[in-house]
């Protein structure tokens, strides 16, 4: 399966197991390049850089042929640990960064000093030039079928668009949980697939069986878009809880919101609450279940390996 991802990469496979935040892992990116893909990890995974640290050079003693690792930085103000983040990876070295929610201008210019790559996350074609013109490697396109917050238009719409404007590499990330998902993306031109929901119910994954178990038992039908973590829709899988909680603002918080001077404070309390929950469902066993996934669960029938999941995504 050689495609510009493949070569950009040195990867068996043109697919990234996707950076999740709270599951993403050491273990799991050492599989996956074991497997011949590529895996990436959140920075804010990691509460300090002495750990972020640890973790890379982790990953540089585990690295084999055919599989590379990188990270993933929110490069937006609402992250002040992120200019710190992105020395600590320059500096360390990784095969490639995934920028997200902001501008990736100074990631560009910072990493491809010292030979890192850089992907940059977009929804939408406006974006997807900007950051070609700022020099991205590829642009990732999150569709409509992502897991967490997502793009607005559909695997195809999004990726024919992409491809057929821009120069470099399209990566398609959502919607893929299986062989015939990634062929038909590969069709619409992508050079490539961010993979992410399936990787949830993997052994290696630092979440609760629950957690897991629920991607098995739980299929597309059953995710659904809530406002209640973050303030912005995100795809949670719909349990009695989230049920219970209902998935959209409160009317105080749609009040607040009006407020141009208020919105940034009532967002980032939203944030924080959000996260915390989010945090100990993932973590913990409770009955407050709050698990984010994408309907690429569908495919998800048990707990495996990061190996087998990946044996079955390219057989």
């Amino acid at each position: 399966m050689s495609t510009k991802l493949t070569e950009l990469l040195n990867i068996k496979y043109p697919i990234i197991q996707a950076p999740m935040f709270l599951v993403s892992n050491v273990a799991m990116v050492t599989e996956a390049m074991k497997a011949g893909i590529a895996g990436c990890i959140p920075a804010l995974n990691y509460r300090t850089l002495d750990e972020l640290r640890a973790a890379i050079k982790e990953l540089k003693a585990n690295k084999v042929e055919g599989g590379s690792f990188g990270f993933n930085l929110i490069v937006n103000k609402s992250n002040v640990k992120y200019k710190a983040q992105l020395e600590v990876i320059c500096q360390e070295g990784c095969d490639f960064i995934i920028t997200s929610l902001g501008s990736p201008e100074e990631t560009i210019f910072q990493a491809h000093a010292v030979g890192i790559k850089v992907f940059c996350d977009v929804t939408d074609l406006r974006f997807a030039k900007k950051v070609e013109q700022l020099g991205a490697d590829a642009a990732i396109a999150v569709n409509n079928e992502a897991g967490g917050h997502r793009g607005n238009l559909s695997p195809e719409a999004l990726t024919n668009q992409l491809s057929k404007a821009l120069t470099i590499p399209v990566i398609s990330a959502g919607g893929v949980g299986c062989k015939a998902d990634i062929d038909k993306m590969l069709s619409y031109g992508a050079e490539g697939v961010s993979v992410g929901s399936p990787f949830i119910a993997s052994i290696e994954a630092g979440v609760t069986d629950e957690y897991k178990q629920a991607c098995v038992d739980y299929g597309e039908k059953d995710i659904i878009m809530t406002e209640r973590i973050s303030g912005t829709p995100c795809t949670v899988i719909n349990t009695p809880y989230v049920q219970k909680i209902g998935t959209k603002a409160t009317w105080l918080e749609n009040l607040l919101n009006k407020n141009k001077s208020l919105k940034k404070w009532v967002k980032m309390i939203r944030f924080s609450i959000g996260m915390r929950a989010t945090e100990n469902a993932a973590k913990k066993a409770t009955y407050k279940t709050v698990w984010v996934a994408g309907p690429s669960i569908e495919h998800t029938k048990e707990i495996l390996p990061v190996k087998a999941i990946v044996d079955n995504l390219v057989n």
